[in-house]
């Protein structure tokens, strides 16, 4: 291991982890890390060694020129942290530790290990993983974002699924389950990237794990120009899918598959969820807007069939105002959902294609190389195949 800077004083530290690679589909994940690393100036502390624990010749290193010297950049993991001076609104700061890299090609165990020693080390209270899968999802709607958690308890707090996933897994579900027996908080979310526009990057999907995480942690991200891009993209595979009349065939097939399924969802749950991020970023400083839902709100979740609130893990202040204010609200909100959201890349928590606890990006496939991909049967949350399965696709 190769300390750069020595280890910073953090406060309420959340550590969020990316690798490039098998997770990483259309590097949406690696790419959201990325994102957050930029826009809040991330310090980088320490970096583990290379040699520990890559092959150079599956993951090469790269030459630059910096005026005229040549620099060599070996392929590594490392950490940097973040400091957000006012993380809810009301003047606390808190601190994010960012782990950024590539998924190793060897010594698995010793690669969490030391990702464990610098979670314990800092005071790092909740861990989540980022990971990107390929499936039958079309890119015109809202990207699938999942969580999930191997603690049930933490499933329950944070209404997140528990993982009954089985088979092929990547570094982001060894590094979750190393976290669970370690005794860490640890949760993982997932975004289904389409399979048929599978080529980085898809800031669409990046969009949808930063927005999804912003609800997990209660962290306002700014974003910058991301929901530009992500129109751009959507506006960019249209024009292509328009000039192949099989692919717009088979878009409009998943589509209506989508719809059909998630008919219910979209009415009511979506909405609600989509309204409270709405609210939240008007006003920093106020807690869960429709943790309780009640009024003319409460009706449009129930014909969304929610979850009970003491399912879902969240209690906040009621809903204030009049009925017919929160009529309104709920129409916008509802307008929000068909418009903004497809827009934005948002995505609720239903992903098609699969989620395991860590590792809805892990299948059953032929897994490729330097810039193949991997392609199989995915299984969701619950251990069921799902919208025809995906498969995670990158460097192996």
């Amino acid at each position: 291991m190769i300390e750069l800077e020595g280890l910073p004083e953090l406060v309420d530290p959340v550590m969020i982890c990316a690798f490039e690679g098998w997770n990483d589909a259309g590097d949406a994940a690696s790419s959201a890390v990325g994102h957050l690393d930029r826009e809040w100036k991330g310090e980088v502390f320490a970096s583990l060694d290379a040699e520990d624990y890559y092959d150079f010749q599956v993951n090469r290193p790269t030459v630059t020129l910096h005026g005229g010297v040549r620099k060599v950049t070996w392929p590594t993991t490392q950490l940097s942290a973040v400091r957000i001076a006012d993380a809810d609104g009301k003047g606390h700061p808190r601190d994010l530790v960012l782990v950024r890299g590539i998924e190793p090609s060897m010594r698995w165990r010793s690669f969490c290990n030391e990702i464990l020693g610098f979670a314990h080390e800092l005071g790092v209270e909740l861990v989540v993983l980022l990971g990107a899968l390929l499936g039958d999802t079309p890119h015109t709607r809202p990207v699938p974002v999942t969580g999930v958690t191997s603690d049930p308890e933490l499933a329950e707090s944070m209404d997140l699924e528990e993982t009954r996933y089985e088979g092929p897994t990547g570094i982001v579900g060894i590094l979750q389950e190393a976290c669970t027996h370690a005794g860490v908080p640890t949760a993982s979310l997932w975004a289904a990237v389409p399979h048929y526009v599978s080529q980085p990057p898809n800031p669409k999907a990046t969009l949808a794990l930063l927005n999804r995480l912003d609800d997990l942690i209660g962290v306002r991200i700014p974003l910058g120009e991301l929901p530009e891009d992500a129109r751009a993209w959507q506006l960019g595979v249209d024009q292509l899918a328009a000039e192949d009349s099989e692919v717009a065939e088979y878009v409009q097939t998943l589509e209506e598959a989508r719809d059909t399924a998630e008919l219910p969802e979209a009415s009511g749950e979506a909405i609600a969820r989509e309204f409270e991020r709405y609210l939240r970023r008007r006003d920093p400083g106020a807690g869960p807007y429709l943790r309780d839902l009640s009024g003319p709100l409460a009706d449009l979740t129930e014909r969304g069939e929610p979850r009970a609130p003491e399912e879902r893990g969240g209690d906040g202040a009621e809903d204030e105002g009049d009925g017919g204010e929160d009529a309104a609200a709920a129409e916008g909100a509802a307008e929000a959902a068909d418009d903004g959201e497809a827009e934005e890349g948002t995505g609720d928590d239903s992903a098609a294609g699969s989620a395991d606890g860590g590792d809805a990006g892990d299948t059953a496939g032929d897994d490729s190389s330097d810039d193949g991909s991997s392609d199989g049967a995915a299984s969701d949350g619950d251990g069921k195949k799902r919208d025809g399965g995906g498969a995670a696709g990158g460097k192996d």
